[in-house]
């Protein structure tokens, strides 16, 4: 187990757009892999781009602990890896969901997002995967794509008033 330093924004690894995995079942892939998922359980997360580990390669790692599958369509998932992935909304229903990210420490805003986004890439294996995923899930997903494409969640917030500090926003929640 390697545990992988994560950058921070204002690193320009975070910005870029990152490049297809050209081999998904090589080597090195895998122990990407393995060791992302290492470091998001261990910094107690729910997902974790590539570029988030200096890696500028199109995957990220996820899981969906029991907590957080609070949703009538969620269930627990395994940490699990989605490769050169593919995410495209199923309608137009937005949600605002507050987010905070490993490689912005301390803060959390609320960013709107699609409820429902259907998916498809490759998994860990090189096997071809794709699905539907909501709520939470579909957040993850949504925002670990985002680091694919060198966009970080504050990019996405329509209203900057609406984001601060771990601390401070689980307290008081949303702003009035």
């Amino acid at each position: 187990m390697t545990l992988l330093k994560i950058a921070r924004m204002g690193h320009p690894v975070l910005l870029q757009h990152a490049q297809p995995v050209p081999v998904p079942s090589a080597p090195a892939i895998r122990t990407l892999v393995a060791d992302m998922i290492d470091t998001m359980l261990d910094v107690g997360g729910v997902g974790l781009a590539a570029p988030q580990v200096h890696h500028s390669l199109r995957l990220f790692v996820y899981h969906l602990p029991a907590s957080r599958a609070t949703g009538p369509d969620e269930t627990p998932l395994p940490p699990s890896a989605l490769i050169n992935p593919v995410l495209e909304p199923v309608d137009d229903e937005m949600v605002d969901r507050m987010e905070g990210c490993l490689s912005i420490p301390g803060l959390r805003g609320w960013v709107p997002r699609y409820q429902r986004i259907a998916y498809r890439g490759l998994d860990a294996d090189g096997q071809e995967i794709h699905g539907i995923a909501s709520g939470f899930l579909a957040n993850v997903f949504q925002h670990e794509y985002d680091h694919l494409n060198g966009i970080l969640y504050p990019m996405r917030m329509t209203d900057l008033g609406r984001m601060g500090f771990d601390t401070e926003m689980t307290r008081y929640g949303e702003p009035a």
